[in-house]
Order: C-alpha cells, then structure tokens, then sequence
C-alpha cells in the first residue's frame, strides 16, 4: 500500500477515534461507574445513552431488578435509561453487551440493609475509662539526699503506655496501684508489668522506690485511668439501637495517644458559652454535665470517626422525632445544607451552610468535605463559630 494512503488513514482514524469521544454515547459511557451501592429497596437510574441495540444480563435477578424485571436477560431501549432497584441484600453483577455480544460494561452492585437514623446535634457529656493504665508522664523519686531516680523511666515503661496488669492483676482503675507498690517495694520485689503498646504486648519489670520526703514507695510515673469533656451526638440508629458521636478520636490531652476504651458513659449537657476560634487555636464549647445519674448511653468504640455504643431511647431537644435515610458518601454533593448543633444551654437548631468542597474517597477516611456558614444567626454571632 502507498506510504501517502497508509499515513492518510492513520491520519482519519485518529480524526474518527477523538470525534467518537465528544458524543454523549462517550461521555455517559465514561461516566459509569464500575461499583455501585444500594440499600435495599432503593431504585437509580443509569444514564446510558446507547443509540445501538444493546442487552444486559443479571446474576443475581433476587438481588437487583433491571427496568422492574427480576429475569436474568433482557434487552434495552436505546436512548432510555436503564432503571434498577434493589430487592433485598446481597452482591450482583450486571452486564452490558452491544448487538447481544460485544461485552460494553460489567457493573457490581452492592445491596446493603435499609439504615434509617434520627440526626443528633445534642452536646453530650463524654467519661471515658480506659482499658488500663494509661501512663502519662515520668517523675523523679527522692531516695537519698543527693540522688533521685525514675524506676518507670529505668524499667523502659513511655509516655503513652497503657499497663493491663502488675503481678498478674489486671488494673483498670488507678487506686489498685497504691497496694501493690507498697507490696513489692516493701518486699524488696519487682513488679512485673504487662503493657500495650501501640498494637503490641511489651512486658517489663519495674522495682518501686521510697520517696525520702514522702516516705511512700513510687513508680515514678504520672498515671490516669479517665478522662472528660463534651461533644456532639451525631446520630442515634433505633432499629439497631446505637449511637455516634464526636466525629473524631479520644485522645489523651498529655500525651496525645488514642485512648483504648474500657468502659465509658454519655450524659447530657448544658452548653454555658463557646470559646472563639483564633489563627492556629480551633474554638471550643463549654458545658456542664447535667442529669449526671440519667446515663443516655454506653462507649463501646473510640475510633478516627468517633465513639460509638449502645442507646436505648432518641435523647431530649430533638430536631426530629422519627429516623431519616442516611445517604452514602458518593451521594454527597456541593451546594446548600443544613447541620444542627447547641449554640446556648441544650435547645438542638437548625443552621444554613453550604458544602464547597467533597473529597472523592476510595476508603473511608476523615475530613471528606469542606463547608462554609452561611446563616445570618451565626455569621452576627462571631462568637458562635468554632473550627471543628
């Protein structure tokens, strides 16, 4: 074939290949996506529009129902939207083929259970122990008059350490540590300590020394077992009676390393006033815990998202009364929203932002959106804004 005509047809090919990707058979084919979520009972439409003849097969048609049919093969109109709907739980596969057998597109559905939950926006308490120890700190002990040892520091025990027992006794509250360093110090033993450390066990032994001025016998650690402060109920889950809130993990204020949660509470509180955000400090609520005995829920998980546990009943100052659909996070879209939250004492309200920016995810992860106020009630009360 002459040089010219083979360059000549390269030339028009490509000229055919870059046309063929400005049609809305292109586009809308390019936008599908290759995994889809649904709950069950939840109906989409896909905007394919193919100007061809084309079919489509069904795997799982008990699952997910292609165009109100629940047959495994049928064929599309073109031009027409192709309209599922999920029938109960479980995975299907749906396949796209031009003219009966050329493959177009294989799309995975997920079908996940209906979860309908009653959005939060209440400040709760949060009292938190966690599941050991946590040590915090190392001091001096005084035991001569010019000599000050830190046996925690020497046994190699760090900032941060959660210790699950000594001598085989599991601790999960701070006053059982006084009697067993009185017991070994007094014994001229050691102790052996049985410790977590990030996602390992680490075991050590720590000889307590006697304080000359206290005359006590110490570790030479600062320890903690709890830890307080307030939040915000994100949502409450009746069917399944959960709750989350937070948005975010516990942390110890000292050392700042999650806290691994033994047991724990939420109680309701009463927001007193809101400290100002400032360039590089973030704002903060202040409350009071309130109806301390009426525990609204229990801590199970304290997680990057936030903590989680068992609730029995919808707390009070609820905005909504009945559950609502949640929407998962492909779902969400810039423009106008609104969240709720306490600005004075426990009365939850609703406030106008708008989203401005969604972080595409692969996995979840925290900080997916951006958002600005746009409510006159709190843009006039500078004072009410707080970075969180």
């Amino acid at each position: 074939m002459n040089p010219n005509v083979k360059r000549l047809l390269g030339l028009m090919l490509v000229i055919l290949v870059c046309l063929s990707t400005t049609t809305t058979s292109f586009r809308t084919y390019a936008a599908l996506p290759n995994q889809l979520r649904l709950f069950e009972g939840q109906q989409t439409k896909l905007d394919l529009v193919m100007p061809v003849s084309a079919s489509a097969t069904v795997d799982r048609p008990d699952i997910l129902r292609v165009n109100g049919e629940n047959r495994p093969t049928f064929q599309l109109s073109p031009n027409r939207p192709i309209s599922l709907q999920s029938a109960q739980s479980g995975q299907a596969e749906l396949k796209l083929k031009l003219f009966g057998g050329i493959p177009l597109k294989t799309l995975k559905v997920n079908v996940v259970p209906n979860l309908r939950v009653i959005p939060g926006g209440q400040t709760i308490g949060v009292k938190v122990k966690s599941a050991g120890i946590l040590v915090v700190g190392h001091h001096l002990v005084k035991i001569e008059d010019e000599r000050k040892v830190s046996p925690g520091e020497e046994a190699g025990v760090r900032l941060g350490d959660l210790i699950m027992s000594m001598n085989g006794t599991r601790l999960n509250d701070v006053s059982k540590v006084a009697d067993i360093v009185k017991q070994a110090g007094e014994n001229k033993r050691p102790i052996d300590l049985v410790i977590r450390r990030g996602d390992s066990e680490v075991k050590a032994q720590l000889t307590p020394a006697y304080d000359q001025e206290d005359k006590t016998w110490r570790l030479g650690l600062y320890i903690r077992d709890s830890a307080a402060g307030v939040g915000t109920l994100t949502f409450y889950a009746p069917d399944q009676g959960v709750y989350g809130a937070l948005g975010h993990i516990i942390t110890d204020m000292d050392t700042q390393t999650p806290i691994v949660v033994g047991q724990g509470e939420i109680v309701q509180s009463h927001v007193t006033s809101i400290s100002k955000s400032q360039n590089g400090e973030p704002g903060e609520k202040r409350a009071q815990f309130v109806k301390e005995s009426r525990v609204l829920g229990n801590i199970e998980r304290n997680t990057p998202f936030g903590i989680f546990g068992k609730m029995v009943s919808n707390p009070e100052h609820s905005v909504y009364k009945e559950p609502i659909p949640v929407a998962f996070r492909e779902e969400v879209k810039v423009g106008p929203a609104e969240m709720l939250t306490v600005v004075n004492g426990q009365q939850v309200e609703r406030y106008k932002i708008e989203i401005v920016h969604v972080t595409k995810q692969s996995a979840p992860a925290t900080k997916g959106m951006v958002i600005r106020i746009t409510d006159p009630r709190l843009l006039q009360k500078p004072e009410a804004l707080c970075k969180g």
